[in-house]
């Protein structure tokens, strides 16, 4: 099995060499409590948004090409929708919006509630952006489950017939200086295509599938727990082996230029009700809650 850092803010593929599975893990520290620090979220809609983030990483770090891969949900319930964007240079950036009231009510049990609860009716969505002349693929399904691994699950059945066991984890912990900080993991594993592959293993993916389900999401966020550790735990019968890492780190994509290319989108008399009484116009980044203060003369 080859070497992989036991440290956070990582993804990497893997394969097993003994049966036609592949895979990637993603392990997220720092990263993952910068975004969900950055606005007050209540407690599960942290968890919701933080397994946004890492199933945007477990997806898009199998992108052969430049881009970003956006994981969005969006419904009636509680909260009106959760982003999360990863960038093929290890960017993450994710966002809620939610009503406070209305996730409190539903927050009064021993567990949190999950996707399907805080979500309600609505549709998991995944967008391949390439950017110019390629543009956006998007592929869309309805939130099924009440984690967004379940969802995962379901749009990779659809989209690409393909069978994938997802598991995703989120959770505070207590660091050496006994202040809680927010970590966050997953785990895919999927079969590769090809019948011809397949048959020479027909019981490979059964096998995977069968030790998939022992992995609990303790371990998935446990710093004591590195992930080629994890890794070997379950997979070292078929002879799991790790490809190069990449880094992980949270980061916004928002700069003055672009705020000002979006204020010019609206008419001068839109613009113009938007000035304060101080005489500037504010906007505040949704993704890291910078503010800029804009004067109105500088717009146009």
């Amino acid at each position: 099995m080859g070497e992989m850092p036991s440290a956070d803010d990582l993804v990497a593929a893997f394969q097993l060499d003994q049966a036609p599975v592949t895979g990637r893990i993603v392990r997220l520290g720092p990263a993952i409590h910068e975004v969900l620090t950055r606005h007050a979220y209540p407690a599960p809609v942290a968890n919701l948004l933080g397994e946004a983030c890492v199933l945007a990483a477990l997806v898009g770090s199998s992108l052969k090409m430049e881009g970003r891969l956006i994981v969005q949900a969006q419904g009636s319930g509680p909260v009106a929708y959760v982003v999360a964007d990863y960038d093929t240079a290890g960017g993450l950036r994710g966002y809620c919006r939610f009503d406070a009231e209305r996730v409190a009510s539903v927050s009064g049990g021993l567990a949190w509630p999950g996707a399907r609860t805080l979500l309600g009716d609505g549709v998991f969505i995944m967008t391949l952006d390439q950017g110019p002349p390629l543009g956006r693929h998007q592929g869309v399904t309805a939130i099924e489950g009440e984690t967004l691994a379940l969802c995962a699950e379901s749009y990779f059945a659809q989209s690409e017939q393909l069978p994938t066991r997802v598991r995703l984890a989120v959770g505070e912990t207590l660091d050496a200086a006994g202040s809680t900080t927010w970590r966050a993991g997953g785990l895919l594993i999927q079969a590769l295509a090809g019948d011809e592959v397949r048959a020479a293993d027909p019981d490979g993916w059964r096998r995977a599938e069968a030790l998939f389900a022992t992995l609990g999401e303790d371990e998935l966020i446990d710093p004591d727990t590195p992930a080629d550790r994890l890794l070997y735990r379950l997979f070292h019968e078929d002879g799991v082996r790790l490809h190069t890492p990449r880094p992980l780190s949270a980061v916004c994509r928002c700069s003055e230029a672009r705020i000002l290319d979006m204020l010019r989108t609206f008419s001068a008399d839109e613009r113009s009700q938007m000035v304060e009484p101080d005489g500037q116009i504010r906007v505040t980044c949704e993704y890291c809650s910078r503010v800029y203060l804009l004067a109105p003369e500088g717009v146009g």
